[in-house]
């Protein structure tokens, strides 16, 4: 259901914001609105992701044995 909202939001922010009959007039959505629906998709991509972005390493010193 997530991915159908999710293709639902990016579609309409695609989209023309007004388009009018006769004289062929669109407007588009203004950058900030768009910037906006760019942030929160890739917000709720990266929520999904697995993990918690930390890599634990064993370090183990150099030298002469």
């Amino acid at each position: 259901m997530d991915e159908g909202l999710d293709n639902q939001i990016s579609e309409n922010a695609a989209g023309p914001r007004k388009a009018s009959g006769d004289s062929h007039s669109m407007e588009q959505h203004p950058l900030p609105d768009q910037i906006a629906a760019d942030k929160f998709l890739e917000s709720k991509k990266a929520s999904r992701a697995k993990g918690l972005g930390i890599k634990l390493v064993k370090l183990a010193p150099g030298g002469s044995v």
